[in-house]
């Protein structure tokens, strides 16, 4: 199963939750709502899960086997840190647009 898209849906700058993601896979599943999160100085996913009626949460989808979960946790992180550089980029853009004399 190969990666082919990885969107940052929203960034946020407070508490643990970095980034809410969605991943395609061989063009052809999306999986949406894994959350990148940033603990004990620690970057990691969490899948997409629901809540059960005993209140605990159990994962929709998930990876099978570690090998898989490394490289899908790997992949999204580096696309995070990937959209923070871009966001970066367009602010500065915008105050350098902003602060020039027309």
């Amino acid at each position: 199963m190969v990666i082919t898209d990885i969107k940052i849906r929203k960034f946020f700058n407070d508490g643990p939750m970095k980034a809410v993601v969605s991943v395609t896979f061989d063009g052809a599943l999306a999986v949406h709502d894994i959350k990148v999160i940033n603990a004990r100085d620690k970057y990691f996913i969490v899948m997409p899960s629901r809540k059960n009626p005993d209140g605990t949460y159990r994962d929709i989808v998930h990876p099978i086997n570690s090998e898989f979960r490394a490289e899908l946790e790997g992949a999204v992180i580096k696309a995070y840190f990937d959209g923070l550089e871009e966001a970066k980029f367009a602010e500065n853009e915008k105050e350098n647009f902003d602060t020039a004399e027309v």
